[in-house]
């Protein structure tokens, strides 16, 4: 993934460029910002507000890769306590189906429940039937625990192609990408991990961390409390892009 750099001049102004060209998986992808597609709605369009319009608010994101795990439960009661709705990209094969219990609480206290492939394969590197089975796979598990296919889901490192997308499409899959990272996996330092949520947060942004990792839940109430003092409102994924809807297949990414 290219990093991202912060906006430039106007900041709303680039935040509101329809589509972005990256180089993603190799390739030329387009890829929207929320901002943009809030921008772009159709007059009749019924995405759900959260608990801002962040067409008005100064709206963030949570969401959190690769779990459910051991710590979800935790985090869950944080969220609950701070009431924060965040959006979880769960991983199928040893997550999903060992924690069904927490899947049915992320979705019955109102998060977004989004998938992140059945074991985590990088699928730009994966052939068409093998992509299409890391994700499919994921939604049958997710639909038998909580009744409901996810409409979100994230690539694996961020990796994703033409052929990616049109399979996403097929199974009715927005793709989301973020704009914040404490690169988590590499430290189990809660205060950097913190710190660094802290240092890239912006307006439409979207916070990647991950509920597997040691140091990362124990970071989150810091986090909230840091970012709301700033006056940011958290909101799902679909939330921040109100009144738009996710569109299948499309690349989202502030």
């Amino acid at each position: 993934m290219p990093k991202k750099t912060g906006l430039v001049g106007g900041g709303l102004a680039a935040a509101l460029v329809t589509t972005l060209t990256l180089a993603l998986g190799g390739c030329s992808m387009e890829t929207t910002a929320p901002g943009s597609a809030r921008q772009d709605a159709a007059s009749d369009a019924k995405g759900s507000f959260g608990p801002a319009d962040c067409r008005k608010a100064k709206c963030i994101a949570l969401t959190f890769d690769a779990g459910p795990g051991k710590d979800t439960p935790e985090l869950l009661d944080i969220l609950k306590e701070k009431k924060v709705h965040a959006t979880f990209f769960l991983l199928g094969k040893n997550h999903v189906v060992k924690h069904p219990d927490t899947v049915r609480r992320i979705q019955h206290e109102g998060h977004e429940v989004a998938n992140h492939t059945w074991t985590h394969e990088i699928l730009t590197d994966r052939e068409p039937e093998e992509i299409r089975a890391e994700l499919e796979k994921t939604q049958v598990a997710i639909e038998k625990i909580t009744g409901k296919k996810p409409r979100l889901m994230r690539p694996p490192q961020g990796r994703t192609d033409d052929t990616v997308s049109e399979i996403s499409k097929e199974l009715g899959l927005s793709q989301v990408l973020w704009s914040a990272t404490a690169k988590d996996y590499s430290t189990n330092d809660s205060a950097l991990i913190t710190k660094r949520i802290l240092d890239q947060a912006g307006k439409d942004g979207v916070i990647l961390l991950h509920d597997i990792y040691k140091g990362t839940v124990p970071a989150v109430p810091g986090i909230i409390d840091a970012l709301r003092k700033d006056g940011y409102t958290f909101v799902t994924v679909p939330e921040l892009m109100a009144p738009a809807e996710p569109v299948p297949g499309t690349v989202y990414r502030p």
